[in-house]
């Protein structure tokens, strides 16, 4: 048995009937499974390794101001995945799957926020940050091929702003267990904005 084939068993014992299995994750172009990962902590390595996610370091969430406790869209991420984990951790979904959704939910925003994002909606017609991160890791990643990821990463990451559940791949659907850690990505995204919100009033 394999670390991969010990971790799938491991999910069947102790996550909640209503969660995903990464075992049953599919991708639009078949690879080789790894003998370490699960389908979804693969894709969680290579959101995290693609050149979207490292950009986020210079993207401000609110605006820049001098030194060195402002958050860019980086480090709202990273506390995006850490208190989803915690959520999933304590309804029993998958992990794996609710991480790789929070580090890739923001690959396509713009900079200054989502005041960014209304002056690019006004410019160009419509744009959609949700939208935008889908686009980037199905499309403009590794040079046009995109990442690759599994059906169930790509739902999460055009369904985390809460409005409305759009279907696009064949293995889930807003009925899905992959509609559950869509949903608590969806809270702790709140949750973190709120909380930058208010260390910027503090700031000021």
């Amino acid at each position: 048995m394999t670390v991969r084939e010990r971790l799938e068993a491991q999910e069947d014992e102790l996550l909640s009937p209503l969660a995903a299995r990464s075992r049953d994750a599919k991708r639009s172009h078949a690879m080789e499974e790894c003998p370490f990962r699960t389908k979804f902590q693969r894709d969680r390595d290579r959101i995290l390794h693609s050149k979207s996610f490292r950009r986020l370091k210079h993207k401000t969430q609110v605006y820049i101001v001098a030194g060195d406790h402002y958050r860019t869209r980086m480090t709202h991420s990273l506390e995006v995945a850490q208190i989803s984990r915690t959520i999933a951790r304590g309804l029993r979904l998958n992990e794996d799957l609710t991480e790789a959704i929070a580090l890739g939910h923001d690959v396509g925003h713009t900079p200054f926020g989502h005041a960014g994002e209304a002056v690019m909606a006004e410019i160009i017609g419509h744009f959609a940050h949700n939208e935008q991160s889908l686009r980037m890791v199905e499309i403009l990643e590794r040079g046009g091929r995109g990442l690759n990821l599994t059906g169930a990463v790509r739902d999460g990451i055009l369904n985390h702003t809460g409005k409305g559940c759009r279907r696009r791949s064949r293995d889930a659907s807003c009925a899905s267990p992959t509609a559950l850690p869509t949903s608590a990505t969806t809270m702790t995204t709140a949750c973190a904005r709120d909380s930058s919100m208010r260390a910027t009033c503090r700031a000021r």
